[in-house]
């Protein structure tokens, strides 16, 4: 007796197959570990500025040069965005970003112990910004393979963990302050980000395969062999004298297929070969990185969407305080408006995640609609002169920040932009080109109000950038429909004028010629 031994894999390590989108299932744990990946990566860089005025004094340094730690690490997340791509697509996303926790956790641990603002630049700049790209992107990119009809509500509500954690962290992480001092704070913070490699375990690939149906086949004998014969494999088959192969063509065969009958017990093995070298076709290689994505005229509009939209980002969280400020508002009343603002943005995300799941609709143009009021929101804020008015404000930008920010990179994955086949690569060229902005736009907003000395010029250079952003996204769904619209006109024949004139059924000639060759040797 023979024991057959099986390789056992744990449940949570194997792929999930499934012949359709889920919209479920596995997906609802990849949604909860992206919760906690979104709470320990942005969540924590929103709440850094908790530490600011304890670098500034431990370091002696300007304001300025510690807001460059946080540049930094965000210029660099989104800069590397093609390399996460890349490496998911070759490695996994689970190991990706398991990988990209550890770098986290180890640049926050040894920022902790940095003695100059530099080696803040490198430890949480850099080593930790690699970390955050490595640890954000496949996590949406994998939950947004999950999910189909539910991906804009899913997503939506999963990336809510940013904001709670803006709420939580930031009292908590003060409170820590008090009692251990920053260093042992942060050493705090890097060693719970560590926890990011358990969310990253989480992530369970998923294949897609559709159901086919298998027909029965009749049995055939055992010493026959099937074989295909394909241009010039099929004439050397046939006509080498080595080959130890003899082509029956008796009428009870099937047209178009034969059968290979062995001589002996040695030209089994000739025949083998031939089954082993044409029946098995190549399988094709796995773009690592797809920029083919790049000729696609509406990804085009909607990278340039994703350019001007994030200057109005993250410009208004840094000088609403310094706004409110300059008008005679306390610092305490200044602190409620920007939780004001972090509070309206989680019920902006939900709303707009379940607007977006309602179908029919045409998401593409209800993110236009929320770009154009996230617009005006940011006009609004100059004219604001009191501590209402300014309330007012920022609740209404929070509420529609919540429903882009939330919203934008899922819509990748929609057939008006690029779809879900793509997203992976789109993705990483998406917020690779956002990363241009999102290093340009706090200097930009900085060096207006420096030249302007009021501090509504960096809302004005904001708002600026998001209306042309929205005037790209207007393009996004023209340019998709003109793409689809030339490729239905082709003409059909065009393809067909492509490929030489073929006989019907060449194997047949090949068998009669190889049948006329062997009467002529026998007579």
């Amino acid at each position: 007796s023979k024991m057959t031994v099986k390789a056992v894999k744990m449940p949570c390590t194997a792929p999930n197959v499934y012949t359709k989108v889920p919209d479920g299932g596995w997906g609802w744990t990849v949604a909860f570990a992206f919760f906690f990946v979104e709470a320990l990566t942005y969540g924590i860089i929103k709440s850094f500025g908790v530490f600011f005025n304890d670098l500034m004094e431990s370091f002696d340094e300007t304001n300025s040069r510690i807001s460059w730690i946080i540049s930094i690490c965000v210029f660099v997340q989104t800069f590397t965005a093609p390399l996460s791509t890349v490496l998911s697509n070759r490695f996994g996303h689970r190991f990706v970003v398991m990988a990209g926790g550890v770098l986290i956790s180890t640049g926050m641990v040894t920022a902790s112990f940095a003695r100059t603002v530099v080696d803040m630049y490198v430890t949480i700049g850099v080593v930790s910004g690699l970390g955050y790209c490595l640890s954000f992107l496949p996590t949406v990119t994998i939950l947004s393979q999950y999910f189909d009809k539910r991906r804009s509500l899913v997503t939506a509500v999963a990336s809510t963990g940013e904001c709670f954690a803006v709420f939580s962290f930031a009292p908590a992480i003060t409170a820590l302050k008090e009692q251990i001092g920053w260093r042992y704070s942060l050493l705090s913070v890097g060693v719970l980000q560590l926890s990011i490699v358990i969310c990253g375990s989480l992530l369970r690939p998923i294949i897609i395969k559709e159901q086919e149906e298998v027909k029965a086949q009749p049995p055939e004998e055992p010493t026959e062999t099937k074989y295909m014969l394909e241009n010039e494999q099929t004439r050397t088959s046939i006509e080498s004298i080595d080959s130890g192969v003899e082509i029956t063509t008796s009428p009870s065969n099937v047209p178009g297929k034969t059968k290979a009958e062995p001589k002996s017990e040695e030209p089994k093995e000739h025949v083998q070969i031939l089954v082993d070298n044409n029946s098995t076709p190549p399988e094709p290689k796995t773009k690592l990185l797809d920029f083919s994505v790049m000729r696609d005229c509406s990804f085009i509009c909607y990278a340039f969407f994703g350019l001007f939209a994030t200057l109005g980002f993250f410009a208004p969280s840094l000088y609403i305080i310094p706004l409110s400020l300059s008008l005679g508002i306390s610092k305490d009343h200044s602190a409620y408006i920007l939780s004001a603002m972090a509070i309206t943005e989680v019920f902006g995300r939900v709303s707009a995640g379940w607007v977006l799941n309602k179908q029919p609709i045409r998401k593409i143009y209800i993110e236009l609609i929320c770009v154009v009021l996230l617009s005006v929101a940011l006009f609004a804020f100059p004219f604001a002169s009191e501590f209402w008015g300014l309330m007012t404000c920022s609740i209404f930008f929070g509420f529609m920040l919540g429903t882009v920010a939330g919203t934008h990179i899922p819509l990748l994955a929609e057939d008006d932009v690029v779809g879900i086949a793509k997203m992976s690569s789109a993705a990483g060229v998406y917020v690779f080109i956002q990363s241009l902005a999102g290093l340009a736009g706090p200097p930009l907003s900085g060096v207006l109000v420096d030249t302007t000395q009021n501090y509504s010029s960096a809302f004005y250079s904001c708002a600026a950038g998001m209306v042309l952003g929205a005037v790209f996204l207007s393009l996004v769904r023209p340019c998709k429909a003109g793409l689809c619209h030339r490729q239905q006109q082709r003409p059909e024949g065009s393809v067909a004028e492509v490929l030489p004139d073929l006989p019907d059924d060449f194997i047949e000639m090949d068998i009669g010629k190889a049948e006329n060759s062997g009467k002529a040797s026998d007579s």
